[in-house]
């Protein structure tokens, strides 16, 4: 008898998985490539109107470019090496941090302790928070011509309030350290609030569950404030203050409707407050030198780059002090 045997079947061969569908293919490309399609135009504006203008500075700034000139001489770095040179552009630097200084370092402690107090039980909260933001909302060239008739020499508010307690007018245009304070009050009265409610919407964010433990350890207001939510704002403080970086590294209306001079580009009548940007916009469209223009604006780009990344790592590492003493 022949007994025949069944082919038996190798269980080592992979089964072969069945080809996947035209619509499965189409379904798989769309979660891979949607998110990127979705960005897409966000990049492609920024391409445009940031980094195509970024690049192109970069080149005109090799150039003796003036305005109507189709076949400008290429110069190099020449632009770069006059502007190192150049005594008004560094005094133009240093008022430009001088105000930075007076207008961001307050600003971002007020913000603070506005958003604190706009954390705690007020009645109206959001008239109080639409209140804050007006400022923000206001025009900034009605803000200007207010402000500078507020610190006006003659019949300003401010200096008759000071001869009210016996202090002699001060002419806030005529002084570097006095139009500089003026100027970041400008900056502060308009900005403080749109970063207050930045701050308070992380506050309110602050799960309520850690400040209950906090007060269960007996940690009184202000040691929870100090230990518990300061160290949690850490990623919003940074923001706040790079952004406020930025932003007063490039301040532009305030000094230029601050000047008596209407349309003057001169920041005061011996460049006393006159920023880098203003001192710019003076060489680009006053003296029509495209090319040395193009050339401040990039070392002015490369100047907040750097402030703003030693800003940054203050920052953190302050935040992470608070934290670690916690």
């Amino acid at each position: 008898m022949t007994v025949v045997q069944a082919p038996r079947r190798d269980d080592r061969t992979p089964a072969v998985p069945p080809r996947p569908t035209f619509r499965q293919r189409l379904s798989k490309w769309d979660v891979k490539f949607s998110p990127y399609v979705y960005i897409a135009p966000f990049f492609v504006v920024f391409g445009l109107v940031g980094l195509f203008p970024l690049l192109y500075t970069a080149y005109v700034s090799l150039y003796d470019w003036e305005i109507g000139d189709d076949e400008p001489p290429f110069v190099g770095f020449d632009n770069y090496v006059q502007l190192f040179g150049d005594g008004q552009f560094w005094n133009a630097v240093g008022n430009t941090l001088s105000i930075f200084v007076l207008s961001s370092g307050p600003q971002v402690v007020i913000a603070v302790l506005l958003a604190a107090l706009l954390n705690t039980r007020l009645r109206g909260p959001t008239g109080w928070r639409i209140g804050i933001l007006l400022p923000y909302a206001a025009s900034l060239v009605a803000i200007g011509i207010i402000f500078a008739n507020l610190f006006g020499n003659q019949y300003g508010l401010l200096n008759s309030i000071l001869e009210m307690f016996g202090i002699d007018r001060i002419d806030w245009q005529a002084g570097t350290l006095s139009s500089h304070v003026a100027i970041a009050t400008m900056v502060n009265w308009r900005w403080t609030g749109y970063n207050a409610l930045i701050v308070l919407a992380a506050m309110q964010a602050i799960p309520k569950e850690i400040n209950e433990a906090a007060v269960v350890d007996g940690a009184g207001p202000v040691r929870r404030f100090i230990s518990v939510t300061l160290p949690l704002l850490r990623p919003t403080l940074i923001f706040v203050v790079i952004t406020s970086t930025i932003g007063g590294l490039q301040i532009f209306t305030e000094p230029k409707l601050f000047d008596v001079g209407q349309g003057s580009n001169n920041g005061g009548s011996s460049n006393q407050f006159q920023t880098v940007t203003l001192y710019m916009y003076q060489q680009g469209f006053e003296n029509f030198d495209l090319g040395y223009a193009s050339a401040i604006a990039w070392v002015l780009f490369l100047l907040i780059v750097v402030i703003a990344l030693v800003n940054f790592l203050i920052t953190r590492r302050l935040a992470a002090t608070e934290g670690g003493r916690r």
